[in-house]
């Protein structure tokens, strides 16, 4: 879940995580009950302020592999531009690691009518 920060903008301000559905190489992602209330919840605290806070798209791991989605993900994203009762006009993929101790990611839009799109993602505090 993120801010509208400014034109293309995105900040990152919470995020769920599944504790289960997956094995080392697969995630299944699951539309469960707590996955729902979190959302309710970051939305109270933003005081329902829909255009600036809102889901932002999906995220999780590849410690053993390529930065780049998969086709599975990239299917998985389809699903959710494309499923009408989602309401999404557009879903990010946020993929990350640890490499050499640092934590390294890439973020993918998804939208409707478009072709994938590489976003950049930038580390708040960063000095780079």
């Amino acid at each position: 879940m993120g801010e509208h920060v400014s034109e293309g903008v995105f900040r990152i301000c919470d995020f769920t995580i599944q504790q289960h559905g997956g094995t080392w190489i697969t995630f299944v992602r699951k539309m469960e009950e707590s996955l729902k209330q979190s959302l309710r919840k970051f939305f109270k605290s933003t005081d329902f302020q829909f255009t600036r806070f809102n889901y932002l798209g999906e995220w999780h791991s590849h410690p053993s592999f390529s930065l780049m989605p998969s086709n599975r993900d990239q299917d998985s994203m389809w699903e959710i531009v494309n499923d009408p009762s989602v309401g999404a006009n557009f879903a990010i993929l946020l993929i990350v690691k640890l490499e050499a101790g640092e934590l390294a990611g890439s973020v993918n839009l998804f939208a409707s009518g478009f072709d994938v799109m590489a976003g950049e993602l930038l580390f708040e505090g960063d000095s780079n």
